[in-house]
């Protein structure tokens, strides 16, 4: 209650004058002593607006909330409505105190993340912990974190394993495991050991500085509905202020020529600022925004950054979901199954290991993690060129080495057996010296809440989902079957993803592209709703996705487009239930039935109500 110390004043002053004037109390009969006391009842809350509008007058800005309210209150004290004057500014206060408390409230998220970057870090240097800022430490060297301490800074785990609580950065309250040479976060907490990083990203380039940076500025880019709204507000304001005039001058005019007409100056006036007030555009100019900034907050505790609130927007309108499958439906952690081979299969597969030890891709991690658990020795590579949706082609003891798919062993024109091409799982095929000698088969599992997230989907209205994957057809197809997805096209390379969905968008179709953000920036970037899935180690995805979902959980973009259509549903009620009061109140008051108490109700309460109905879009979530 402090902090409506001020708005508590000028509620008590109001309502004493007003119960003086009732009971017809004698020392409250006099003008001035009402004035006084009316003049000590507005001061608090009147000046800070008289002063933003006197700071907006030398800006020449004539058209504004600030302006609107000023001229209402002290056009209300010039025909003695003192009462009616105070309430104007009381309400319009009280309302300006809600929206910064909501305002705060929808920021709490992003303090609780300012607050999780640790003001310290235990730098080991020179055989000894040294406890610094996280600025003073520098890419390379080692720090200590203990359990149950937040990580200042990205790093490489030395442990040999950790479980840790993520919740800072994915929302989920079950700890995840993490293994040796695996990337730590900043934000994160150790849950049962002390840890060792080697740190790889200064402070400022950290995910959590990164994440922090991109939420904030997220209020920044604006809905089209709210762009709108504050283009027809510059309008609306100066023509509310226009016609307010009119509604003092024309009857004034008319009096000239019509003698018999009775112009009381005083009586239009206060029809005027009826008007000037009911017209104010406060309700609007504040809830939108709000309601934006309310949904972006409701979805970045659940984990899911929106880089704006136009894509809160758009998100609304999709109506074709578009997947990658590795990553994003699958878990993209491979396991090696078996291998098979025409030569020694020890042979076949330390050959796809060595060649493999070039590259990043999930199968290559999947293979050396093998090798490395079965003491399979890695053979010097002595050349190596990746090729992108291809393989690799490397020279291995003198001998060239390609490792790859179907499309590297034809690219090179190299036969092998036809029938590999109908088993749905991934494979890597081995040539040596433009022979083929065998194959390793990876299975690749579905994520556990893949179904679930088809279902919401097709619940929530999504016409199409579709599978686009640069694995053969075969696996793609399967992986479709299981998750009763009509439309899944494999054996694309990334400038077939693109074709693909340009062909969508020429038909007209509203399309969001799921992928890792990595391999798929060039559809991200294309789709009209960029999603990038798990990918808050990578700058491509935070640079190019227009949603970050910050787990693995594909069920999570069916909870961005329910946060997207709460927030566009409330921000719609907010400006259909402004205007409608505001119409009725201005019908009523053009035939003389509304008061200044009606107009009042119609600007500040409209207002007070849309903030309070933008803030219940976290509520509607729980």
């Amino acid at each position: 209650m402090k902090e409506y110390r001020y708005e508590c004043f000028s509620f008590l002053m109001l309502i004493g004058g007003i119960l003086a004037s009732h009971f017809e109390q004698s020392w409250f009969a006099a003008e001035h002593v009402r004035l006084i006391w009316y003049l000590i009842a507005i001061l608090p809350v009147g000046l800070p607006v008289l002063k933003e509008a006197l700071e907006s007058l030398k800006e020449k800005d004539f058209a504004n909330e600030f302006m609107l309210m000023s001229l209402a209150a002290i056009g209300a004290f010039i025909i003695g409505q003192y009462p009616e004057g105070v309430a104007i500014m009381l309400f319009y206060a009280v309302g300006e105190k809600l929206q910064d408390n909501a305002v705060d409230k929808a920021r709490d998220n992003i303090r609780a993340l300012l607050d999780m970057r640790p003001q310290t870090a235990s730098v080991l240097r020179e055989g000894e912990l040294q406890i610094v800022t996280p600025a003073e430490v520098q890419i390379g060297e080692t720090i200590e974190i203990k359990v149950g301490e937040r990580v200042p800074l990205d790093g490489t785990l030395q442990n040999e394993s950790v479980l840790m609580n993520t919740a800072a950065l994915t929302g989920e309250s079950v700890p995840r495991f993490f293994k040796q040479s695996e990337e730590v976060l900043a934000g994160m907490i150790p849950s049962d050991r002390i840890i060792h990083l080697i740190v790889n990203r200064s402070a400022d380039q950290s995910v959590l500085s990164r994440v922090l940076k991109m939420v904030e500025e997220a209020a920044e880019r604006k809905a089209p509905t709210e762009v709108f709204m504050r283009k027809i507000a510059r309008i609306y304001t100066p023509v509310v202020m226009g016609i307010a005039l009119l509604i003092m001058a024309l009857p004034f005019c008319y009096s000239l020529l019509q003698p018999t007409f009775s112009y009381v100056f005083a009586e239009w006036l206060y029809k005027a600022l009826v008007f000037l007030v009911i017209a104010c555009p406060c309700a609007l100019v504040v809830s939108i925004p709000l309601g934006y900034f309310g949904g972006i907050g409701a979805a970045s505790r659940r984990g899911i950054l929106f880089k704006g609130g136009n894509y809160l927007d758009a998100i609304t309108k999709i109506d074709t979901v578009v997947f990658d499958k590795t990553g994003t439906l699958t878990t993209g952690k491979f396991k090696l199954d078996k291998v098979i081979g025409i030569v020694a299969e020890e042979e076949v597969l330390q050959y796809i290991v060595s060649a493999e030890s070039q590259s990043n891709h999930p199968m290559a991690k999947a293979v050396i993690e093998y090798a490395r658990q079965e003491n399979i020795p890695i053979l010097p590579v002595e050349f190596s060129r990746e090729m992108a949706g291809y393989g690799l082609e490397t020279k291995i003891n003198g001998q060239q080495i390609m490792v790859g798919n179907y499309r590297l062993l034809d690219k090179f024109h190299i036969t092998y057996p036809i029938e590999l091409r109908s088993i749905p799982e991934s494979l890597i095929l081995c040539a040596r010296d433009q022979q083929y000698i065998g194959y390793v088969v990876l299975v690749d599992e579905l994520k556990e809440d893949a179904h679930q997230a088809i279902l919401d989907l097709k619940k929530l209205g999504v016409r199409q989902i579709e599978i686009l994957s640069g694995d053969k057809d075969a696996l793609v197809q399967s992986i479709a079957r299981k998750l009763g997805i009509d439309k899944a096209y494999g054996n694309l390379l990334p400038s077939g993803k693109v074709e693909h969905l340009e062909a969508l968008k020429q038909e007209g179709r509203q399309v969001a592209f799921v992928g890792d953000g990595i391999n798929d920036a060039p559809v991200l970037a294309l789709s009209d709703v960029g999603v990038a899935m798990g990918a808050l180690g990578s700058d491509v995805a935070i640079e190019t996705a227009d949603v970050v979902i910050q787990n693995d959980h594909p069920s999570q973009l069916a909870t961005a487009i329910k946060i997207g259509k709460y927030t566009r549903r409330i921000v719609w009620q907010n400006i259909t239930f402004a205007f409608v009061v505001k119409i009725i109140i201005l019908i009523l008051g053009t035939g003389g039935l509304a008061t200044l108490w009606e107009a009042v109700f119609a600007d500040s309460g409209v207002a007070l109500l849309a903030i309070c109905n933008a803030m219940r879009i976290g509520k509607l979530l729980k």
